[in-house]
């Protein structure tokens, strides 16, 4: 069983500079996540650790999908993620998140698992509005949605203030 070890990143055994980190996250990623927003993708995520004289500078650079579901049918779609997102991080006493930008991760550990950060940039990389492009929605169901919304406009009666409102607008 996989687990989410490869995650974490020894800040402070850093031999180098700088290091580079490739993931292909897949369901099991997910899965093993457990959020209810993605439970189904495909990311590569390339990682960029970049040591500073004061703290570490993470870069990670998100491309792939995840599976939404349409906002018109309700059919699964995959949903495109893009996304470049830093993560400032240092070593003190004990864990802290300082701001949006910055993490403090305590410097006897000098460990820091990137896991539910890649999670959240993959998230917040979604759009609101998830719709098929044009086309591609599940047939039955826009055949239905049409149905409604014609059935609904037919069935609206216009509010006669509306029209009295209109007339005002119209003799200025």
């Amino acid at each position: 069983m996989e687990t989410l070890d490869k995650y974490k990143i020894d800040l402070k055994g850093m031999q180098s500079d700088a290091c580079s980190y490739e993931f292909l996250l897949d369901d099991q990623f997910f899965a093993l996540i457990n959020a209810p927003e993605v439970q189904k993708g495909k990311v590569n995520v390339s990682l960029n650790v970049k040591k500073l004289s004061h703290a570490f500078e993470l870069d990670f650079r998100t491309d792939g999908f995840v599976k939404v579901v349409c906002d018109r049918c309700l059919d699964e779609m995959d949903q495109p993620i893009h996304s470049i997102d830093r993560l400032m991080v240092k070593l003190g006493d004990e864990y802290a998140e300082e701001d949006d930008d910055w993490v403090v991760i305590p410097e006897n550990e000098g460990i820091i698992d990137v896991a539910w950060y890649i999670y959240e940039f993959i998230a917040l990389a979604i759009p609101i509005k998830h719709v098929h492009a044009e086309g591609e929605c599940n047939e039955e169901m826009s055949k239905k949605l049409d149905e409604l919304s014609h059935a609904s406009t037919d069935d609206m009666q216009v509010d006669p203030r509306w029209n009295e409102l209109k007339r005002l607008l119209d003799n200025n």
